[in-house]
């Protein structure tokens, strides 16, 4: 490995992308070795592993990094997003505040500035106050209205949305990030000809931008022509072979099409896995031990409300759990893992997009919990850099009518023609694991009961692990296969 502090960071950047987060921070963490007096060096780190959920670890090496000068609003965002996974609401406000001092027309620390508002209040006037004043500073700036739209459509929903992105469209036609997000707005409102017509042009600008190939892809699929947007799926993965999201939308048009393939991806039965926790040490059965988790995550859930840009309807979002100081949590990774080592064995190597990453261990991307109230329900989704994706059940309501607050599998997160409909189904119960590729379309039923229904989740990455996990080592992090 080179000691070239910018090689070693530019190699991360690069791993990174590819999804490989668990290797690109090793490879962030020897950049801060070599160059121990580098403020970039521990904001890289510190960034790295918030996107891998890790914000403790993130929060010190971010405070390391001002304390060897850094001063960008950026390295204030990233504090901010650490702050805000601890449940430090008021001191992540004043840093996302710090933030925009910095630099007024900052984007991404408008949009999680809103979206802790948001989540704090669940007021969608409070949540653009801040936007709309910068807006009102500098009336020609795209991104920002782009920004503001963001955080209409998810304070107040697409439709609510949609006259800003149609008139974005209109005062900036040549504009890429307004013609895909006019194409996804339209196609959440039920108008699949526009989407498709923002898309087509998006492609002729980018014909090889992932982003907008997503959104082409879908937006094919949304009009009807499966055909194609099968052959520009292919064509996707061919750039980003490990995209869940692409993997996803490739299998669905294969089952439109009636393609025998779409069945090998999706083996319920023998890729949805169910069992239960193990019971650590120290408790006297599985029951009490799930108390013990209720107890915990009840306390660490302190929002009113969902954030943005995730699955969650009527419910709230803690996004790093294995950070809470709590003998339930500390030993979670352990009654986790006999199920995860079971899963992973089972599964075996292949050529499949499941089974040709299987490199015998695995690594934790980020472990979170949700609490859902009465009505409550999760947008069908995937997890787009996943690899392994789960949900474990801590409290669930009475059973309902029907399949009410049960997970499903299959049904699109998008817009199709024909519509397809959810193919696997699996009732919750407290303890419960689910283990599953993170390509597969799943969401939750809305249910009715006035009970709490509250989960933890996370997705895994693969890894090579020796048989034991090594001194120093982080077992909530990375754990080794028997």
């Amino acid at each position: 490995m080179s000691n070239d502090p910018k090689l070693l960071a530019a190699q991360a950047q690069s791993l990174k992308a590819q999804g490989r987060l668990h290797e690109a921070i090793t490879l962030y963490e020897a950049a801060v070795a070599s160059a121990p007096g580098s403020a970039a060096a521990e904001h890289n780190l510190a960034a790295a592993l918030g996107d891998a959920g890790r914000w403790a670890e993130a929060e010190e090496h971010m405070r390391a990094a001002f304390a060897k000068g850094a001063k960008a609003p950026e390295s204030w965002l990233v504090l901010a997003r650490c702050l805000q996974a601890g449940g430090r609401f008021e001191e992540a406000e004043h840093a996302f505040r710090k933030a925009l001092e910095l630099r007024t027309a900052f984007g991404d620390a408008h949009f999680d500035l809103a979206q802790l508002l948001w989540m704090r209040t669940g007021d969608p006037v409070r949540a653009t106050h801040r936007v709309d004043q910068a807006l009102a500073a500098q009336p020609d700036d795209v991104a920002l209205a782009l920004v503001r739209a963001r955080i209409i459509e998810n304070t107040r929903g697409a439709a609510a949305a949609r006259g800003d992105a149609e008139d974005l469209t209109r005062r900036h036609p040549l504009n890429l990030p307004v013609m895909v997000y006019a194409s996804q707005i339209a196609a959440q409102c039920g108008a699949p000809d526009a989407a498709l017509s923002h898309a087509q042009r998006a492609s002729r600008f980018a014909p090889q931008d992932n982003v907008v190939a997503v959104t082409l892809i879908s937006a094919l699929l949304g009009a009807g022509d499966a055909a194609r947007a099968a052959l520009e799926a292919e064509a996707l993965l061919r750039r980003a072979p490990e995209d869940q999201h692409a993997i996803a939308l490739l299998a669905t048009a294969w089952r439109i099409l009636g393609d025998p393939r779409y069945a090998a991806l999706h083996d319920y039965d023998g890729l949805v896995r169910t069992s239960y926790l193990d019971t650590p040490h120290g408790w006297r059965n599985l029951e009490a031990y799930v108390a013990d988790l209720a107890r915990a995550l009840r306390h660490a859930h302190q929002a009113v409300s969902h954030p943005f840009n995730q699955s969650i309807r009527h419910g709230s979002q803690v996004p790093d759990i294995l950070g809470i100081d709590d003998p339930a949590i500390a030993v979670l990774p352990s009654a986790l893992a006999p199920a995860i080592a079971r899963y992973v064995a089972d599964i075996g190597k292949g050529d499949d997009p499941l089974r040709r990453r299987n490199r015998g261990g695995y690594a934790f991307q980020g472990v979170w919990s949700i609490r859902m109230q009465a009505g409550g329900y999760h947008l069908d989704h995937v997890h787009p850099k996943g690899w392994i994706s789960s949900a474990c059940y801590i409290e669930t309501p009475p059973t309902g009518v029907g399949a009410e607050g049960w997970i499903r599998f299959g049904a699109p997160g998008i817009a199709t023609s024909p519509r397809l409909e959810a193919e696997h189904y699996v009732e919750p119960k407290p303890g419960m694991l689910v283990l599953f590729p993170s390509y597969m379309w799943h969401g939750v039923i809305p249910y009715a009961s006035p009970a709490t229904r509250m989960t933890f989740a996370f997705d895994l990455e693969p890894a090579v692990l020796s048989a034991a996990a090594p001194a120093g080592s982080n077992p909530a992090r990375d754990q080794a296969l028997p």
